[in-house]
């Protein structure tokens, strides 16, 4: 065995102990760890053919994977202007009229990640932004990507001046009169104007994939769960495997809507396990509501707005059916469930369908988990369901003082019950970590930092919302290594610095178990390698 990678003179950390290993050095070959020893033994293994790397004391984790982003959509989304940082109206409306000034006449604005919160106590509407959008084309994506707010012009081009009726949760909203506010509920509304803006080219969406992909591996990542497959996003994997331009080893669930028949539903059981090698159709994603903010959530009882009463499934059983399918076929699921009600229904699904196959060992997983009650937290163990967390979600979308939108609706009690990532793990569930990008940042040290202080990100000496539901540093590690690797059915072969392990590795300049939250996300990442390639080496290494 003749290694084409190895690493010498580095602390090698056991995510499952929280160990530095005894060994200093580590050599890949086939995309493989294939030996751990001293440096002297594991620089004996290479040849002039090896690339020999002195680390000088630098970390190596297993490579993180982040377990909940949207790679392909997200890097068409971010494309156009980032509005996370406008915090009011006033922030808002300048920087619209930063970009209308750019705009060649009759060209379209497109926006993402814009907080409910800048609208303060006026409604999430169009009326607010004029006159910076009259006559402008804009579709405005909210952060939670389950609601677009479309300018005036907008609707006139895609035909729409009044309510419409779905076949599933979804919405336009209209005032007293029927007349649009230009707020869409959910992607059966958001995707009717959407169809009526210009659309990339395949090359650029290809383009700015790999850009994304490229600045995710910077940031350490080695791999990710995709929760959705739409458009040509797996062609567009596809094509950057074969050119081998593709630094992330992708898990990818293709979604299943409301009315999805046995045709579909069989369609989606024969794309399991389509892909390549360093990407493959595995599981299925489902939604069983909304959001809490747009008031779409699936509640056990309404928003103080009187909303989030309903399933995003309109008829809740045919989701039970739907996993009790996908559960004799052995396909995992992952089910995107927010509110109380949804998770619950989630919950109760699975278990009415490991009792009627008892034989098929399949691991379920629940997304998002914003809030729930104690009675809900020891099933997910006792299920054998993962429970999927987005901790950033919670540091910058919500306050400690329950002044956000997202807290206001739930009203103080079901907002003291957000993101119980510790509950959950204490209750011993498996507990996975992502960031559901684009909807918050990428970096993972930035997600792991999130699970720790609970604070936000733009500034930390904020008060934490939650800091009882922190994770410690091992967990969150966990989260981004061991968890991932289990929830896909991988823990013999991934998150693991161990002989025979996928040679997935993250390299970073200190421990990050004894790096503070609060200077975490900060600390530089010196190596990535994916399946024993460097995607990504610091000018230091």
């Amino acid at each position: 065995m003749r290694p084409s990678l190895v690493l010498l003179s580095a602390r090698l950390l056991d995510p499952v102990t929280g160990h530095v290993l005894p060994a200093t050095a580590l050599a890949v070959a086939d995309g493989r760890i294939a030996a751990l020893g001293d440096d002297r033994e594991i620089r004996a293994l290479a040849d002039s053919a090896t690339t020999v790397l002195d680390l000088k004391g630098a970390v190596v984790t297993p490579g993180l994977t982040d377990g909940h982003l949207h790679p392909a959509s997200g890097a068409e989304l971010t494309h156009g202007l980032d509005l996370s940082a406008c915090t009011d109206l006033p922030s808002l409306r300048e920087a619209l009229a930063r970009e209308v000034r750019n705009l060649e006449p009759g060209a379209w604005l497109f926006g993402w990640g814009l907080d409910p919160n800048a609208f303060g106590d006026h409604p999430v509407a169009s009326a607010a932004l004029a006159p910076v959008l009259d006559g402008v084309p804009a579709l405005l994506q909210l952060f939670d990507a389950h609601s677009t707010l479309a300018s005036p012009r907008a609707l006139e081009l895609a035909g729409i001046d009044g309510p419409r009726t779905f076949d599933q949760s979804a919405e336009i909203v209209c005032d007293s009169q029927g007349r649009p506010t230009g707020l869409l509920l959910e992607d059966a509304a958001c995707e009717l104007v959407e169809r009526a803006a210009p659309r990339p080219t395949h090359a650029e969406r290809r383009d700015r994939l790999a850009t994304a992909l490229r600045a995710m591996a910077a940031a350490g990542l080695t791999g990710g769960h995709a929760m959705d497959a739409n458009g040509d996003s797996l062609a567009l994997y596809a094509e950057l495997e074969a050119a081998g331009d593709l630094p992330l080893r992708l898990r990818v669930a293709p979604w299943c809507r409301p009315g999805t028949d046995e045709a579909g539903l069989r369609a989606l059981i024969d794309q399991q396990g389509a892909g390549g090698k360093l990407w493959r159709v595995e599981g299925v994603k489902l939604f069983m509501d909304g959001t809490i903010d747009n008031g779409t959530a699936w509640l056990e009882h309404p928003d103080r707005n009187g909303e989030s009463t309903h399933a995003f499934w309109p008829e809740p059983d045919a989701y039970t059916r739907t996993i009790a399918a996908l559960h004799r076929a052995g396909v995992p699921t992952a089910t995107h469930a927010i509110g109380d009600a949804a998770v619950r229904h989630v919950l109760d699904a699975v278990e009415k369908a490991q009792a009627a196959d008892a034989d098929a060992v399949v691991r379920h997983r629940v997304e998002h988990i914003e809030s729930v009650p104690d009675d809900t937290l020891r099933r997910f163990a006792e299920l054998g369901v993962v429970a999927s967390m987005q901790p950033t979600h919670c540091c910058d979308f919500t306050r400690a003082d329950h002044t956000d939108n997202w807290s206001r609706r739930l009203g103080e009690e079901r907002a003291s019950r957000a993101w119980r990532c510790r509950d959950l793990r204490d209750s011993g569930a498996t507990v996975v970590l992502g960031s559901d990008w684009p909807i918050a940042p990428f970096p993972p040290l930035g997600v792991m930092a999130g699970a720790r202080h609970r604070r936000p990100t733009r500034d930390l000496t904020q008060p934490p919302h939650g800091p009882d539901q922190a994770l410690d540093a091992l967990d969150a590690l966990q989260g981004m290594t061991t968890g991932p690797a289990f929830a896909a059915g991988e823990e013999h072969r991934a998150g693991r610095l161990a002989v025979g392990h996928r040679a997935d590795l993250t390299v970073l300049a200190d421990n990050p178990l004894t790096t503070s939250a609060t200077t975490l996300a900060d600390l530089p990442v010196l190596l990535t390698v994916l399946d024993g390639r460097i995607t990504h080496r610091a000018a230091t290494v």
